[in-house]
């Protein structure tokens, strides 16, 4: 027997107790809870993109992927600083916020709260990938959603683990079971009123990728990540590359690596502030 919960405004209820193969009542039960709930309604866009937070994935006790002595929290970092340096002399009126500009550990909680507490307008995730299949090299850049495929599923579950590290991670994540793939549903049902803006952005990203820098691209993914589940904004996670294929590896452990992929990222967000901001021109005339 599994429980599930859900939240009621600001209160945390037991949905349900069934057992494992029962899978369409809880499915149905989701689709209604989340329907009803504040967060998947509530939108909040603004005219301008006027605030960014960069989020560098794992850090301190928590190295992510790690193959040959590169570590992802090495290679998020060093992405995510470069990024910052690069939307500033881009967009100078834009304020740049990083989750963690050094080796230490944020809790995934915090990060989206980072982002909320300074109403931020686009939240952006860096990360690294890493599968047994050593062959797969790549970005992949995921909007929140329901994981289309198996292999989507496998990559929210690897970040997703992260939640084990915290304490209270079952009441502060309402219940969330990281082994669980009806957990993980769950959860990519939330975000549905930024998920247009974020397949927009991501799909910016990949194409910067692999026009701009000529780098191989599996495309825009959705799946349910913890990260993005709780922003209040369009938000997007960058797998950057295949820490466990050569290729990837040792190109995102230089420097050009880290040069390109920043630049092409950077572009991408200028590319979207731009689309977004003469849309937004255009809605208020």
């Amino acid at each position: 027997m599994r429980m599930y919960y859900t939240k009621m405004g600001a209160k945390l209820i037991k949905v349900w107790n069934l057992p494992k193969w029962e899978k369409i009542v809880p499915f149905l039960l989701i689709l209604i809870f989340v329907a009803a709930s504040p967060n998947s309604v509530n939108k909040n866009f603004k005219r301008s993109i006027s605030t960014i937070v960069i989020d560098a994935g794992h850090g301190g006790h928590d190295p992510g992927c790690h193959s040959q002595g590169v570590k992802e929290k090495e290679v998020t970092l060093a992405i995510a600083l470069a990024l910052g340096v690069k939307l500033q002399e881009q967009m100078p009126d834009v304020k740049i916020i990083y989750t963690r500009a050094s080796d230490k550990f944020v809790e995934l909680w915090e990060r989206a709260a980072i982002a909320n507490k300074n109403n931020a307008d686009l939240f952006i995730s860096i990360h690294c990938n890493s599968t047994k299949n050593t062959s797969i090299l790549g970005t992949e850049t995921f909007a929140m959603g329901l994981h289309k495929a198996d292999e989507n599923l496998e990559v929210a579950k690897r970040e997703n683990n992260v939640v084990l590290l915290e304490e209270d991670y079952i009441e502060r994540y309402e219940g969330f079971d990281p082994s669980s793939p009806e957990s993980h549903i769950y959860f990519s049902l939330f975000q549905n009123a930024y998920m247009d803006q974020s397949i927009k952005l991501a799909a910016k990203v990949e194409s910067q990728i692999s026009k701009g820098i000529n780098r191989p691209s599996r495309g825009v993914k959705q799946a349910g990540f913890v990260v993005l589940w709780k922003t209040k904004m369009p938000s997007i996670l960058i797998e950057t590359g295949f820490i466990s294929n050569k290729k990837d590896r040792e190109y995102l452990k230089g420097s050009k690596g880290v040069n390109e992929l920043s630049n092409a990222i950077a572009n991408a967000v200028f590319e979207y502030k731009k689309s977004y901001e003469a849309g937004s021109s255009a809605k208020n005339n």
